[in-house]
């Protein structure tokens, strides 16, 4: 996965039946502009796939696309031990709808956060081995321990914390569900008061487009 800022580069070799279909091709190539993958042509020729090519592509990780042509027997086993991927297509419709899933899947995905539930602080305890346990009633949804909170207080998020612990009576537990009551431990505050609210969430990631 590309570091943040970091442009990801989709490399290609190229192999068509005729000089119309790679001029064709290229053509469609130029039009993939995105601000974070790109494609590089970094070699193209008329004629089936060979040894050359294969050895280029494992070089360099590319993919080799060959358009109404299809690979030598040692260029295919070379391809084998290489792991290289060699893509064959009849339509060029083929290759500009495969581009762009490749693509697509190379840019890093969006992260949205999704409430999960609600809890509110009844009473708190004091336990010196570890901080503030804040009893609560779980409102709506349901809290999972792997979650994070929003702490509010007076309608004003105060900050966001993971959960250190999630009790159920006495025993450690995975999750709690509306209607129950539960100990919640936040991990790095001892400062919650009776009436907070909190609103657990988890992040998803999302898969993009070349349009979004």
């Amino acid at each position: 996965r590309a570091k943040d800022g970091e442009v990801q580069d989709l490399l290609l070799v190229v192999k068509s039946d005729t000089p119309g279909s790679m001029e064709a091709l290229k053509h469609e190539i130029a039009k993939f502009e995105h601000p974070e993958v790109r494609v590089k042509v970094i070699h193209d020729g008329i004629g089936g796939v060979n040894e050359s090519d294969v050895y280029l592509a494992s070089a360099s990780s590319a993919v080799i696309f060959a358009f109404h042509v299809i690979a030598e027997d040692r260029a295919e086993q070379l391809a084998q031990q290489e792991g290289v991927d060699i893509r064959r297509y009849n339509i060029i419709y083929e290759v500009i709808d495969d581009m762009r899933r490749t693509l697509e899947g190379m840019l890093r995905p969006e992260q949205r956060e999704v409430v999960t539930g609600r809890a509110i602080v009844l009473r708190t305890f004091n336990i010196s081995r570890f901080g503030t346990i804040a009893g609560c009633r779980v409102l709506s949804g349901n809290i999972e321990r792997s979650h994070r909170v929003h702490l509010s207080r007076e309608q004003k998020i105060i900050n966001s914390y993971g959960i250190g612990s999630l009790r159920r009576e006495k025993d450690d537990v995975k999750e709690v569900r509306e209607g129950m009551e539960c100990g919640i431990r936040l991990e790095g505050f001892n400062d919650i008061k009776e009436g907070d609210l909190l609103e657990a969430y988890k992040i998803e990631e999302v898969r993009r487009t070349l349009d979004s």
